[in-house]
């Protein structure tokens, strides 16, 4: 039976408060950073169930995959189930795929695992939108800024965690811990999330080619898009890099100490909450834009890093900085689009923001293959720069929509 407080707390009426957003957040951290545990694992895996490294690494890949399918095929119902029951769903199904990964005696089960927990954890993928959605429209970008700093500190954090329980337990530690975090989180979130559904509903399929719509039909979804996959693909070329760099004579770290490093970034994910309520007091394009020039010149900061772990680390800061800057500004402007679409928005968004990240890592290997560090540096600056281009781009979008907006308002008006 439901107590007067819960159903107090499950009130449509009634924005959520501080609570239930770190609630949302801590899930969307667990959900997001359950793909990143086995990176630093690699090698205790392949030792505990006796194949090879590279086969172990195959599970990276597995986890990727699994997590871009759970975008376009899972966050766009959204916009036709219930979402607190979604969300709640997704969580338990993804804490069986950790539970599985976590009981694992040989290498299939560990894939099927992962890709289960990959495929589910795009839970953290509802939640978001949602967020914005149980919000009061004044305090949106802040809610929107709460729940991804706890998505991006879990997915920085999850590697360090990841190694901490293994040295304790042994690398299938981690995977039960998250599994058992993860249950008794949804049945939190059960309790004290509101019921939410769209008024109007579709069927799957029809849902699924509004994604094309969605797309054909608002040009500001594409260039944030564009420019999200831009910035994410800029990072996502030093963090495929950076361990080489810090591994290699330069600098001789171990893997320890290059997860030590890598938190330093967990810092910059607080940006995404101060974002939010930049964007709720009207600065968003400008928001927007100082982070797109800021990532540009983080790369100075980090090419003056190849020699040094003090530039290095600034330089990690201020481009992780960067990244949630533009990023929670387009998440913003993304779901002011069209509010009771903002599940397939954010699976078109998302989308792009990921295949932004693959090939910006496929993209700064090569580039550091070839060479070095300043052919990384030079990679993701010059992809920075291009995300400014689309950032002025969008500018004249966002002017050109409000002008237009203006004259419509204006005819209206006159007798």
């Amino acid at each position: 039976m439901t107590s007067p407080q819960s159903a107090a707390l499950r009130s449509p009426d009634q924005p959520i408060g501080t609570p239930v957003l770190l609630l949302m957040a801590v899930t969307c951290g667990l959900c997001a950073g359950g793909n990143y545990f086995n990176q630093p694992l690699l090698h205790s895996i392949a030792v505990g169930l006796k194949v090879s490294e590279g086969t172990a690494a195959s599970t990276v890949t597995i986890a990727q995959v699994s997590y871009a399918i759970g975008l376009l095929l899972l966050v766009p119902l959204g916009d036709m189930l219930e979402r607190r029951r979604l969300a709640v769903v997704l969580t338990l199904l993804a804490a069986i795929g950790q539970f599985i990964s976590g009981f694992a005696q040989n290498i299939g089960m560990l894939a099927v695992g992962t890709a289960m927990a990959g495929l589910f954890s795009v839970a953290a993928q509802v939640l978001v939108p949602l967020a914005a959605t149980l919000s009061a429209p004044e305090h949106r970008g802040r809610a929107v800024g709460l729940v991804m700093s706890g998505l991006l500190t879990g997915i920085l954090a999850a590697r360090s965690v990841a190694g901490l329980l293994s040295s304790l337990g042994g690398w299938s530690t981690v995977y039960l811990v998250a599994g058992s975090a993860m249950i008794v989180i949804a049945a939190l979130l059960w309790r004290v999330l509101p019921d939410s559904r769209n008024p109007r509903r579709g069927g799957y399929g029809e849902t699924l080619r509004s994604l094309v719509d969605l797309l054909q039909r608002f040009p500001r979804l594409r260039s944030r898009t564009l420019l999200g996959g831009l910035a994410f693909a800029s990072v996502s070329s030093m963090f495929s890099t950076m361990a080489l760099l810090l591994s290699g004579p330069a600098f001789g770290l171990g893997d320890g100490a290059i997860g030590l490093v890598g938190l330093a970034g967990v810092t910059g994910a607080l940006m995404a909450s101060f974002a939010g309520r930049l964007a709720d007091r009207g600065y968003l394009q400008s928001t927007s834009g100082v982070a797109a020039v800021l990532l540009v010149a983080s790369w100075g900061v980090l090419w003056l890093g190849g020699s040094s772990l003090m530039w290095f680390i600034a330089g990690l800061l201020l481009i992780d900085i960067a990244l949630q800057g533009v990023h929670i500004s387009n998440q913003n402007v993304v779901y002011a689009l069209m509010p009771e679409a903002r599940s397939r928005l954010n699976a078109v968004y998302m989308t792009g923001y990921f295949i932004g990240a693959a090939a910006g890592s496929a993209a700064g290997s090569f580039a550091f293959q070839q060479g070095g560090w300043e052919a990384s540096c030079e990679l993701g600056a010059v992809l920075a720069a291009a995300g400014v281009a689309v950032w002025l781009w969008d500018l004249r979008l966002d002017r050109s929509t409000s002008q237009l907006d203006s004259a419509v308002s204006q005819a209206v008006t006159q007798p």
